[in-house]
């Protein structure tokens, strides 16, 4: 279970120099098909702080084709250490307004490019270590020394409202959007760590579907095993206790069409379908890549849009290429 307290940095256990706690907020203006990312990842031994500010609206194979791209790697925590409130050198200020719900996000590089949204929760943190509120995580509590990666040992997802507006050079853009934010702490190794699909679809302030997926990523099309998510549903999130899906990549391993079938805690079905929209190789920390989409979904016939965010190793995709084994390795 989620707490007040939580909004803040965690003991580090065993004094571990790779112990993270990190935030994300994402965000989108669906008629620009604009998808901002605001990260922060702090590494409390080593006091500094990993950060990436993104803004993409096309397809951007590289980096430094994105509209924006501010990626940052060792900046110093400021003191006092506090997440509720941090202010660093990029230009990003966080203040959380209301404990685990609420937040302002503001940046500016001081180039003309800003970000000045907030953040208004939808639900309670959804808990994807807490068994009352995740199904697979319950199942899967019998199984001795369960984790599904250590960096999310700690980690909570929200859906919520952000409203304001971004500029890019002096051009603003609105923002009036439900997303998705999630936050999380323990050890994060910069090497072994498992493919994620960390992916939502929103439709409108009542409804929408989280989820966090496992994939192979050898091929032009992965099949998906679900690890946790929920179905947000009149501001209750129902976790999902089963799901099946498949993701078709194009040549430079982008999800271009996914499906989904989940069943959340009450037995109710969501069917999903989500075309990309949009590519952006968001690089998240050393030795990653986010392939990361917005996506346009269909929950249960209606339409909504959220982001997919796909994150394989360099050093995995690296061996795929040298040894030929998927032509989709590039």
């Amino acid at each position: 279970m989620i707490t007040p307290e939580d909004v803040e940095f965690h003991p580090v256990e065993n004094d571990s120099p790779i112990w993270a706690e990190t935030n994300f907020f994402g965000f989108y203006n669906t008629e620009e098909h604009l998808n901002i990312g605001v990260y922060a990842l702090f590494r409390p031994q080593l006091g500094v702080v990993h950060s990436t500010i993104s803004m993409n609206d096309h397809d951007a194979l590289e980096p430094w084709r994105a509209n924006f791209f501010d990626h940052r790697a060792h900046l110093p925590i400021p003191e006092p250490q506090r997440l509720s409130d941090y202010s660093l050198l990029n230009g990003l200020h966080v203040t959380c307004t209301e404990p685990n719900m609420n937040w302002r996000i503001e940046y500016d590089d001081g180039a003309g490019t800003t970000i000045d949204v907030e953040y208004r929760a939808l639900m309670q943190p959804f808990d994807i270590a807490d068994p009352d509120m995740d199904p697979i995580t319950a199942a899967r509590a019998k199984e001795e020394d369960f984790a599904w990666g250590e960096a999310y040992n700690g980690h909570f997802d929200q859906t919520g409202h952000y409203t304001g507006e971004v500029s890019i050079r002096r051009r603003t853009i609105p923002i009036d959007c439900v997303s998705t934010m999630d936050h999380s702490w323990g050890p994060r190794a910069e090497r072994g760590a498992p493919n994620m699909s960390w992916l939502h679809a929103h439709v409108d302030d009542n409804y929408a579907v989280h989820a966090i997926w496992s994939f192979d990523h050898t091929g032009e099309t992965d099949e998906l095993t679900l690890n946790h998510g929920y179905a947000m549903v009149d501001g209750h999130a129902y976790g999902l206790a089963s799901g099946s899906g498949r993701t078709t990549r194009d040549k430079h391993l982008y999800a271009r069409e996914v499906e989904l079938q989940v069943t959340d805690s009450r037995g109710e079905a969501h069917e999903l379908r989500g075309t990309g929209l949009t590519r952006f190789p968001w690089q998240a920390w050393p030795n990653m890549v986010g392939f990361n989409v917005l996506a346009r979904w269909t929950v249960n016939g209606r339409e909504g849009y959220g982001e997919l965010q796909d994150f394989v190793e360099t050093t995995h995709l690296a061996a795929l290429a040298d040894r030929g084994t998927t032509s989709s390795a590039v």
